[in-house]
């Protein structure tokens, strides 16, 4: 029987995995664990992820089977702590992996993102394999949390898949301090006041997903049969892209006056190094990827419940 542990399960990936995995799992085979218990449902745990020890009494004690390690410490506010954003991005998964590697543990799913690339990557269509040289602390972090995911693969067998997520898009809960986050705030501000301020130029194109597609891709890759699951790195997974000045028009379909203004702040030479769309054929032949949610229909469900 497969029981999961979900770290960063407050978050806003993390929200909406426990939900599903519960829903297949039984949610008494679920266990949602964050810095804070505020926001989680049992069965859940207070528990820092940097605290090894802990982590791995909770694994032994409760018999999990696969581990969901989505803490993180994201691009715009790992800039303003490297060295943190660092430690906590990269202890972590080595425990995770370690715990695996002993056999603690039967898999493991470890987000990457499009973070991951850098100014030297093809934009459009960004290939699976790709130069990729990051330039930020989290991208840093992810490229090499990717090797290490392959190294411990090849070399101990441990079961562990990824994905590069694109910018993710949910009204459930707040972003968490990522270059993507105007595509999120947007919408809270056309509500409130019906204007906003971008803090991307407005031909900044960036990959983007509903969060639903998101974790359908997340719970598909992990379902998936063994030896489909051909690349330990981390899978290319596309939803829509889109420009800001590209989503405000779209908006307006629901807030017609909507007041869109730009000012870039350092966020933008962030977005300039990213893939604008990418190529996620690989995704999809080998364990039949498929998005659900265009531009428009994103539009829609985020106006819809926010």
């Amino acid at each position: 029987m497969k029981k999961a542990l979900v770290l960063g399960a407050a978050g806003q990936i993390g929200t909406e995995l426990v939900a599903a995995l519960r829903t297949r799992l039984g949610a008494e085979n679920v266990w949602a664990t964050d810095l804070r218990r505020e926001g989680l449902t049992q069965p859940c745990a207070e528990l820092n992820a940097m605290d090894e020890e802990a982590l791995r009494t909770l694994v032994q004690e409760q018999g999990i089977t696969q581990v969901y390690h989505l803490v993180a410490m994201l691009s715009a506010t790992g800039e303003k702590m490297p060295e943190k954003a660092w430690a906590l991005n990269m202890n972590t998964l080595f425990y995770v992996l370690n715990m695996a590697k002993e056999g603690l543990i039967k898999q493991v799913f470890w987000p990457s993102s499009i973070a991951a690339f850098g100014p030297n990557t093809p934009v459009l269509d960004t290939p699976q394999y790709s130069p990729m040289d990051p330039t930020t602390v989290y991208g840093i972090s992810k490229l090499a949390g990717e090797l290490w995911c392959q190294y411990y693969h090849e070399k101990y067998g441990v079961d562990v898949r990824s994905l590069r997520y694109p910018g993710l898009i949910s009204w459930k809960t707040l972003p968490g301090g990522g270059t993507t986050d105007y595509a999120i705030d947007i919408f809270h501000a056309a509500r409130k006041e019906n204007t906003y301020t971008c803090f991307l130029e407005a031909e900044t194109r960036l990959p983007m997903m509903h969060m639903e597609d998101a974790i359908r891709a997340t719970l598909s890759l992990m379902e998936a049969p063994e030896e489909k699951v051909k690349i330990r790195t981390s899978y290319n997974v596309s939803g829509v892209d889109f420009t800001p000045a590209e989503l405000a028009l779209e908006m307006k379909r629901h807030y017609p006056t909507l007041d869109m203004r730009y000012a870039p702040d350092f966020r933008q030479a962030i977005a300039a190094s990213w893939p604008q769309r990418m190529d996620d054929a690989r995704a999809k032949n080998d364990w039949g990827w498929k998005p659900h949610y265009t531009l428009s229909t994103l539009v829609d469900d985020m106006v819809a419940h926010i």
